[in-house]
Protein backbone atom coordinates (compact mmCIF):
# COMPACT_ATOMS: atom_id res chain seq x y z
CA UNK A 1 0.00 0.00 0.00
CA UNK A 2 1.37 3.40 -0.97
CA UNK A 3 1.47 5.74 2.00
CA UNK A 4 0.47 9.40 1.56
CA UNK A 5 2.91 12.19 0.90
CA UNK A 6 4.47 13.28 4.19
CA UNK A 7 5.14 16.92 5.00
CA UNK A 8 6.95 18.80 7.76
CA UNK A 9 9.82 21.12 8.56
CA UNK A 10 13.56 20.50 8.49
CA UNK A 11 14.31 22.23 11.76
CA UNK A 12 18.06 21.68 11.36
CA UNK A 13 20.07 19.63 8.89
CA UNK A 14 23.87 19.42 9.00
CA UNK A 15 25.47 17.87 5.92
CA UNK A 16 29.06 16.75 6.48
CA UNK A 17 30.95 15.87 3.32
CA UNK A 18 34.06 13.69 2.87
CA UNK A 19 36.10 13.25 -0.28
CA UNK A 20 37.17 9.64 -0.74
CA UNK A 21 39.44 7.59 -2.94
CA UNK A 22 36.99 5.77 -5.28
CA UNK A 23 38.86 2.49 -4.73
CA UNK A 24 38.17 2.74 -0.99
CA UNK A 25 34.46 3.46 -1.30
CA UNK A 26 33.61 0.88 -3.99
CA UNK A 27 33.62 -2.12 -1.58
CA UNK A 28 31.01 -0.34 0.55
CA UNK A 29 28.55 0.05 -2.33
CA UNK A 30 26.40 -2.99 -3.16
CA UNK A 31 25.26 -3.47 -6.74
CA UNK A 32 23.67 -1.76 -8.59
CA UNK A 33 25.31 1.35 -7.06
CA UNK A 34 28.55 2.92 -8.24
CA UNK A 35 30.32 5.92 -6.69
CA UNK A 36 29.50 9.31 -8.12
CA UNK A 37 32.80 10.94 -9.04
CA UNK A 38 33.34 14.70 -8.67
CA UNK A 39 36.70 16.20 -9.62
CA UNK A 40 38.30 12.76 -9.34
CA UNK A 41 36.88 11.88 -5.91
CA UNK A 42 34.03 9.82 -4.60
CA UNK A 43 31.90 11.65 -2.07
CA UNK A 44 30.32 10.39 1.13
CA UNK A 45 29.09 11.92 4.32
CA UNK A 46 26.81 12.26 7.30
CA UNK A 47 23.38 13.84 7.51
CA UNK A 48 22.33 15.02 10.99
CA UNK A 49 18.72 16.12 10.76
CA UNK A 50 16.08 17.24 13.21
CA UNK A 51 12.55 17.05 11.81
CA UNK A 52 9.56 18.88 13.24
CA UNK A 53 5.82 18.64 12.65
CA UNK A 54 6.10 15.65 10.33
CA UNK A 55 2.75 14.14 9.34
CA UNK A 56 0.64 13.11 6.34
CA UNK A 57 0.03 16.15 4.19
CA UNK A 58 -3.71 16.24 4.91
CA UNK A 59 -3.24 16.42 8.71
CA UNK A 60 -2.67 19.67 10.68
CA UNK A 61 0.78 20.51 12.10
CA UNK A 62 -0.48 19.95 15.64
CA UNK A 63 -0.38 16.17 15.17
CA UNK A 64 3.11 16.18 13.65
CA UNK A 65 6.03 14.35 15.22
CA UNK A 66 9.63 15.40 15.81
CA UNK A 67 12.86 13.40 15.91
CA UNK A 68 16.65 13.53 15.68
CA UNK A 69 18.15 11.36 12.95
CA UNK A 70 21.53 10.50 11.47
CA UNK A 71 22.43 8.83 8.19
CA UNK A 72 25.76 7.72 6.77
CA UNK A 73 25.49 8.16 3.00
CA UNK A 74 27.50 7.65 -0.18
CA UNK A 75 26.85 9.64 -3.36
CA UNK A 76 26.00 7.09 -6.02
CA UNK A 77 24.83 6.50 -9.57
CA UNK A 78 23.06 3.48 -11.01
CA UNK A 79 21.66 2.32 -14.34
CA UNK A 80 17.96 2.22 -15.18
CA UNK A 81 16.10 1.56 -18.45
CA UNK A 82 15.62 5.34 -18.70
CA UNK A 83 19.32 6.07 -18.22
CA UNK A 84 21.73 6.73 -15.37
CA UNK A 85 20.15 8.00 -12.13
CA UNK A 86 21.96 9.66 -9.25
CA UNK A 87 21.29 10.02 -5.56
CA UNK A 88 22.67 8.47 -2.39
CA UNK A 89 23.06 4.99 -0.98
CA UNK A 90 22.25 5.16 2.73
CA UNK A 91 24.58 2.72 4.46
CA UNK A 92 23.02 3.16 7.91
CA UNK A 93 20.25 5.13 9.61
CA UNK A 94 20.11 5.98 13.32
CA UNK A 95 17.29 7.72 15.16
CA UNK A 96 16.05 8.62 18.63
CA UNK A 97 12.52 7.58 17.61
CA UNK A 98 11.32 4.15 18.77
CA UNK A 99 8.60 4.31 16.13
CA UNK A 100 11.20 4.60 13.37
CA UNK A 101 13.03 1.59 14.73
CA UNK A 102 9.89 -0.55 14.86
CA UNK A 103 8.54 0.48 11.47
CA UNK A 104 11.75 1.08 9.50
CA UNK A 105 12.15 -1.38 6.65
CA UNK A 106 8.61 -2.64 7.16
CA UNK A 107 6.16 0.25 7.00
CA UNK A 108 8.51 2.89 5.62
CA UNK A 109 11.90 2.83 3.90
CA UNK A 110 15.12 1.83 5.58
CA UNK A 111 16.14 -0.22 8.59
CA UNK A 112 16.66 2.10 11.56
CA UNK A 113 18.79 1.70 14.67
CA UNK A 114 17.98 3.39 17.95
CA UNK A 115 20.51 5.91 19.21
CA UNK A 116 20.99 8.65 21.80
CA UNK A 117 21.64 12.22 20.66
CA UNK A 118 23.24 15.12 22.52
CA UNK A 119 22.59 18.53 20.99
CA UNK A 120 23.77 22.00 21.97
CA UNK A 121 23.19 24.82 19.53
CA UNK A 122 22.60 28.51 19.12
CA UNK A 123 21.82 30.49 16.00
CA UNK A 124 25.50 30.30 14.97
CA UNK A 125 27.04 27.40 16.92
CA UNK A 126 26.17 23.71 16.59
CA UNK A 127 27.22 20.64 18.55
CA UNK A 128 25.61 17.30 17.70
CA UNK A 129 26.75 13.93 19.01
CA UNK A 130 25.14 10.54 18.43
CA UNK A 131 25.85 7.03 19.73
CA UNK A 132 23.80 4.01 18.75
CA UNK A 133 22.46 1.66 21.42
CA UNK A 134 24.34 -1.22 19.82
CA UNK A 135 27.61 0.79 20.08
CA UNK A 136 28.24 0.18 16.39
CA UNK A 137 27.95 3.77 15.21
CA UNK A 138 28.87 7.16 16.63
CA UNK A 139 29.17 10.69 15.29
CA UNK A 140 30.33 13.97 16.77
CA UNK A 141 30.31 17.35 15.03
CA UNK A 142 31.12 20.84 16.34
CA UNK A 143 30.69 23.69 13.87
CA UNK A 144 29.96 27.39 13.49
CA UNK A 145 28.44 29.46 10.74
CA UNK A 146 31.11 30.70 8.33
CA UNK A 147 31.41 33.28 5.57
CA UNK A 148 34.21 32.35 3.17
CA UNK A 149 34.28 29.10 1.20
CA UNK A 150 37.25 26.88 2.25
CA UNK A 151 40.02 26.69 -0.33
CA UNK A 152 40.68 23.04 0.62
CA UNK A 153 37.28 21.86 -0.65
CA UNK A 154 36.98 20.09 -3.99
CA UNK A 155 33.96 22.30 -4.67
CA UNK A 156 34.72 25.72 -6.09
CA UNK A 157 31.92 27.51 -4.27
CA UNK A 158 28.93 27.21 -1.97
CA UNK A 159 26.68 27.20 -5.04
CA UNK A 160 28.49 24.17 -6.50
CA UNK A 161 28.27 22.28 -3.21
CA UNK A 162 24.60 23.20 -2.86
CA UNK A 163 23.85 21.87 -6.35
CA UNK A 164 25.62 18.61 -5.52
CA UNK A 165 23.45 18.03 -2.45
CA UNK A 166 20.25 19.05 -4.24
CA UNK A 167 20.96 16.41 -6.90
CA UNK A 168 21.19 13.75 -4.17
CA UNK A 169 17.58 14.06 -3.05
CA UNK A 170 16.77 10.41 -3.86
CA UNK A 171 18.11 7.93 -1.32
CA UNK A 172 18.05 4.14 -1.29
CA UNK A 173 18.46 2.08 1.87
CA UNK A 174 19.33 -1.55 2.42
CA UNK A 175 16.68 -4.02 3.59
CA UNK A 176 16.79 -7.52 5.05
CA UNK A 177 16.85 -8.74 1.42
CA UNK A 178 20.39 -8.03 0.09
CA UNK A 179 19.02 -7.57 -3.42
CA UNK A 180 16.30 -5.06 -2.54
CA UNK A 181 16.65 -1.36 -1.71
CA UNK A 182 13.89 0.98 -0.53
CA UNK A 183 13.65 4.49 -1.95
CA UNK A 184 12.75 7.83 -0.40
CA UNK A 185 12.94 11.22 -2.12
CA UNK A 186 13.13 14.64 -0.48
CA UNK A 187 11.33 17.61 -2.04
CA UNK A 188 12.13 20.99 -0.47
CA UNK A 189 9.86 23.94 -1.11
CA UNK A 190 12.74 26.38 -0.63
CA UNK A 191 16.22 24.91 -1.03
CA UNK A 192 18.70 27.04 0.90
CA UNK A 193 22.05 26.15 2.47
CA UNK A 194 24.57 27.95 4.65
CA UNK A 195 28.28 27.27 5.09
CA UNK A 196 29.62 25.74 8.28
CA UNK A 197 33.18 25.89 9.56
CA UNK A 198 33.83 22.57 11.30
CA UNK A 199 35.98 22.64 14.43
CA UNK A 200 35.68 18.92 15.13
CA UNK A 201 34.23 15.93 13.31
CA UNK A 202 34.38 12.25 14.19
CA UNK A 203 32.62 9.28 12.64
CA UNK A 204 32.94 5.62 13.55
CA UNK A 205 32.61 4.82 9.84
CA UNK A 206 34.96 7.32 8.22
CA UNK A 207 37.53 7.03 11.04
CA UNK A 208 37.72 3.24 10.60
CA UNK A 209 41.20 2.56 9.17
CA UNK A 210 40.25 -1.03 8.28
CA UNK A 211 37.79 0.40 5.74
CA UNK A 212 39.64 3.58 4.84
CA UNK A 213 43.45 3.33 4.81
CA UNK A 214 45.33 6.50 5.79
CA UNK A 215 45.00 9.16 3.12
CA UNK A 216 41.98 7.58 1.43
CA UNK A 217 39.35 9.77 3.12
CA UNK A 218 39.42 13.44 4.15
CA UNK A 219 36.88 15.87 5.49
CA UNK A 220 35.86 18.28 2.74
CA UNK A 221 33.12 20.69 3.84
CA UNK A 222 29.86 21.05 5.72
CA UNK A 223 26.55 22.79 5.05
CA UNK A 224 23.55 23.77 7.13
CA UNK A 225 19.86 23.83 6.28
CA UNK A 226 17.19 25.08 8.69
CA UNK A 227 13.56 26.08 8.69
CA UNK A 228 12.89 24.30 5.38
CA UNK A 229 9.35 23.17 4.55
CA UNK A 230 9.57 19.84 2.78
CA UNK A 231 7.85 16.66 1.65
CA UNK A 232 8.92 13.01 1.58
CA UNK A 233 7.88 10.87 -1.37
CA UNK A 234 8.22 7.10 -1.38
CA UNK A 235 9.74 5.55 -4.51
CA UNK A 236 9.51 2.04 -5.88
CA UNK A 237 11.93 -0.50 -4.49
CA UNK A 238 15.05 -1.02 -6.52
CA UNK A 239 16.01 -4.67 -7.05
CA UNK A 240 19.23 -6.22 -8.23
CA UNK A 241 19.92 -9.90 -8.85
CA UNK A 242 23.09 -10.62 -6.89
CA UNK A 243 24.03 -13.45 -9.26
CA UNK A 244 24.67 -10.81 -11.93
CA UNK A 245 27.42 -9.21 -9.89
CA UNK A 246 28.86 -12.58 -8.90
CA UNK A 247 29.08 -13.83 -12.47
CA UNK A 248 30.24 -10.55 -13.92
CA UNK A 249 27.11 -10.12 -16.01
CA UNK A 250 25.71 -6.58 -16.34
CA UNK A 251 23.01 -6.13 -13.74
CA UNK A 252 19.52 -4.69 -14.09
CA UNK A 253 18.55 -2.02 -11.60
CA UNK A 254 15.00 -1.51 -12.81
CA UNK A 255 12.05 -2.06 -10.49
CA UNK A 256 10.75 -5.50 -11.40
CA UNK A 257 7.99 -7.96 -10.62
CA UNK A 258 10.15 -9.29 -7.77
CA UNK A 259 9.91 -5.80 -6.23
CA UNK A 260 6.23 -6.03 -5.59
CA UNK A 261 6.21 -3.48 -2.77
CA UNK A 262 4.98 -0.04 -3.76
CA UNK A 263 6.85 3.07 -2.72
CA UNK A 264 6.41 4.07 0.87
CA UNK A 265 7.46 7.01 2.98
CA UNK A 266 8.59 7.55 6.55
CA UNK A 267 6.59 9.88 8.75
CA UNK A 268 9.57 10.91 10.87
CA UNK A 269 12.87 10.13 9.21
CA UNK A 270 15.16 11.27 6.43
CA UNK A 271 17.52 10.20 3.76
Amino acid sequence: MRLPVITGTIDRRILVNYRVDPAAIEPLLPPPFRPKIVHGYALAGICLIRLRGVRPRWLPPLVGQSSENAAHRIAAVWDTPAGVREGVYVRRRDTNSRLNVMAGGRVFPGIHHHASFRVRETSRHFEVAMRSDDSDTSVSVIADLADGWPSSSIFCSLDEASAFYAAGSLGYSATSDPGRFQGLELACRDWHVELLAVRHVASSLFDDSTLFPPGSVEFDSALLMRGIEHEWHGREDLCCGLWNATEGVPYSAAPSDSCATSGSVSPITAA
